[in-house]
């Protein structure tokens, strides 16, 4: 699991063009979105759907669905590791 969330940390870092962060910087348990966290906006969530489908074979099916998973890095990579098709 511990390499599972450090690649979704890498690949998030890459697809949102976060170069100022590392994957140290983030907390896997921080929240993705709001003022807490990352600070991730609607645009953000959308490239985190694409890179989940593209890496891991993984659609949404609806979008209350993604507000759960996409609490935070943990919370994708638990999804992930449940529901991966590749």
């Amino acid at each position: 699991m511990k390499e599972l969330i450090d690649n979704l940390k890498s690949q998030i870092i890459e697809a949102l063009n976060l170069e100022d962060l590392t994957v140290a910087d983030i907390d896997e348990n921080a929240p993705l979105f709001g003022d807490d966290g990352l600070g991730l906006d609607s645009i953000d969530a959308l490239e985190i759907i694409v890179l989940l489908e593209k890496n891991y074979g993984i659609r949404l099916a609806n979008a209350a669905e993604g507000k759960d998973i996409f609490k935070s890095v943990a919370t994708i990579a638990d999804y992930v590791s449940k529901n991966r098709k590749k």
